[in-house]
């Protein structure tokens, strides 16, 4: 039987590392590499491994490499900070490895716990992730907020969901959307892709008519709503940001 290891990457993520780690303590190994996080991350996370590294930021893709490689088994479970297996998850993955992994990975779908609900539309879900696979068969790509687990064989899919504690609140949902939108306008400027008119009024536009209509957010009731303007905000302002960066090379 194949033996897991589950893979952390933190930082400053004291107030939800202990959910995360709880529900690993049926895997064989726990592996956390921090950041050097100057809260409670690491103390806490001693209470639940004894295999906590401390590693220079590298960016996701790096830092998940890194991590990867660290594993004392070849097949991984990664799992994110605010992120939990869910019952149903775990049961599942343990009946696959009492039978014997088919598969090179394995896609879960995960669920977003926004708002005091679970989020099943809006285009939020099932937003299916590669967090299972065999290390000696794939690698870690993308850029750097939008990695992934590019697998080299056979990739399958599990019905347990990977629970997903995303934000706390609309302030911190604020704040990360201008974390990520500074990020992606550099990666989009990187690529010598430009923002135009469209980008900016029919583009965000789509994506709320996508979220709310298209993918029915507008049964999750006001919290539908909330998502579809987020998303739509989201698109104007990495094309915002673009814009910006656009005129400051012209200077």
């Amino acid at each position: 039987m194949e033996k897991i290891s589950a893979v952390v990457i933190t930082y400053n993520e004291q107030d939800n590392i202990e959910r995360c780690l709880s529900s690993l303590d049926w895997v064989d190994e726990i592996l956390v590499v921090d950041s050097h996080s100057t809260d409670r991350t690491v103390e806490l996370c001693r209470k639940y491994t004894d295999r906590v590294l401390l590693h220079k930021w590298e960016g996701f893709v790096r830092q998940k490499i890194y991590a990867t490689k660290q594993a004392g088994y070849d097949w991984i479970l990664s799992i994110d900070a605010d992120e939990e297996v869910s019952p149903g998850l775990r049961a599942e993955i343990i009946k696959l490895r009492q039978s014997g992994f088919t598969a090179a990975a394995y896609q879960m779908p995960r669920k977003v716990f926004y708002l005091g609900k679970w989020i099943r539309r809006g285009g939020w879900y099932p937003d299916y992730k590669v967090r299972l696979f065999d290390r000696k068969q794939g690698q870690w790509i993308g850029v750097e907020v939008h990695e992934y687990w590019q697998s080299a064989g056979k990739c399958a899919r599990v019905q347990g969901d990977l629970l997903h504690y995303s934000y706390k609140n609309i302030t911190d949902h604020l704040n990360k959307i201008n974390n990520l939108t500074s990020v992606a306008a550099v990666e989009l400027s990187g690529k010598n892709t430009t923002a135009s008119i469209w980008d900016l009024l029919v583009n965000p536009i789509s994506k709320f008519i996508k979220s709310y209509f298209i993918k029915t957010g507008f049964l999750d009731g006001f919290v539908g709503l909330v998502i579809a303007v987020m998303g739509s905000y989201y698109v104007f302002l990495k094309y915002l940001k673009l814009w910006e960066l656009q005129q400051n090379s012209k200077k």
